[in-house]
């Protein structure tokens, strides 16, 4: 393999991909980059057998074709130190290549590609959606924080993407929280669905450029394919069946309470401060047009209440929620008004926008209270 690159160029690359190289493997081999020179494209390959990263680039000039499995860290370091300038690389003999540069040059090991594992990508049943990118960085953001770490239930450690002809729901649980994300643009012929980790989810929304207009995505049973610009992100989905959340979003919730969001999350933080710790536990008191937000640690004898401006329509009432709950979902959303909807102090609270309330309820969350 012989070539010459733009050492930003390819100091670009691998950042794009290195998120998946693991900081320890059973396999040494996956702690290096998979070089791939075809033509003047040279493709750049990471994977942890999890999560495998794809980018290409155009090269300045392809001497020699050739595929060669180049440390990761070693490579990632020097290039991070070299000003951009062209870079030659070059094999040397069965084990070494050199990089050259205007004033000097590095030899460095390499491993044969036929020791790095084939990309598995999805098989011929898979299901494509077209995903606007916007779209789906959003809903990754609005959704993530509410995944679960669940060893005994790993459907619970993912994003749930339900796929119907009338749109995309992406909806994330812990089982206090139920966070739901509707791209109404996305569809597909028939009902699809699968749990991209939360892991993979990350990494795909720190990666999707601002430019990326649309992420392709290709799935079956067991894989994922998401490709955008010149990038493919392979991820191993997780296996399960997720929960039926459609049957836990409370509907008929009369008790209305509107308010400016900025306004509640501060006053729940500062009251928070005063809460037991080990429960995080506080107090919506609820009257005509009057919330009163308190908390109490016994044990320390402290307290505090706040009286927050807000619209409110329904029965008193007096229910408990964690604050960390609360924070977690307002902090999350970007609205500026939310509307809270309460049945009783039992069930289960919705919280919406309060500019999607009259349309298809974009992004909505449900937190389970607690006792009082």
């Amino acid at each position: 393999m012989k070539l010459i690159v733009s050492s930003a160029e390819l100091l670009k690359g691998i950042l794009a991909v290195s998120k998946a190289i693991p900081a320890k493997s059973a396999l040494p081999i996956l702690e290096n980059f998979l070089f791939d020179l075809k033509g003047n494209s040279l493709e750049i390959t990471a994977s942890d057998m999890e999560l495998t990263l794809k980018t290409s680039l155009e090269v300045d000039n392809a001497v020699e074709e050739g595929r060669i499995a180049i440390p990761a860290r070693h490579m990632t370091d020097l290039l991070k130190e070299l000003p951009d300038q062209p870079l030659t690389i070059s094999t040397l003999n069965d084990s070494s290549f050199e990089c050259s540069w205007a004033n000097g040059s590095s030899t460095l090991p390499y491993f044969p590609a036929e020791d790095y594992p084939e990309t598995v990508t999805a098989d011929e049943t898979a299901v494509s959606i077209e995903f606007p990118a916007e779209a789906l960085v959003e809903g990754i953001a609005s959704t993530i924080y509410a995944t679960a770490d669940d060893e005994i239930r790993p459907a619970m450690n993912g994003i749930f993407f339900d796929i119907t002809p009338e749109g995309t729901t992406l909806v994330a649980s812990d089982s206090h929280k139920l966070i739901c994300y509707n791209a109404a643009g996305v569809t597909a012929a028939e009902k699809a669905s699968f749990i991209l980790h939360k892991r993979p989810a990350a990494v795909i929304r720190s990666i999707i450029g601002k430019n990326t207009e649309n992420v392709h995505i290709t799935f079956d049973a067991k894989n994922a394919v998401f490709a955008f610009d010149r990038t493919m992100v392979v991820c191993r989905l997780v296996v399960g069946k997720y929960p039926k959340y459609r049957d836990v979003i409370p509907h008929n919730n009369s008790n209305v309470l509107r308010i400016d969001r900025m306004t509640f999350l501060n006053t729940v933080r500062r009251v928070a401060v005063c809460a037991n710790k080990a429960s995080n536990h506080i107090k919506f008191d609820l009257k005509e047009n009057s919330l009163v937000i308190s908390a109490q640690d016994l044990g320390f004898s402290i307290a505090a209440y706040e009286n927050v401006p807000c619209q409110y329509d329904g029965d008193e009432l007096a229910i408990g929620f964690k604050s960390t709950f609360i924070i977690e979902i307002l902090g999350n959303m970007t609205c500026d008004n939310i509307v809270m909807k309460f049945a009783d102090s039992k069930r289960a609270a919705l919280i919406v926008p309060a500019e999607d309330e009259s349309e298809s309820e974009k992004i909505c969350g449900i937190i389970m209270p607690i006792m009082i």
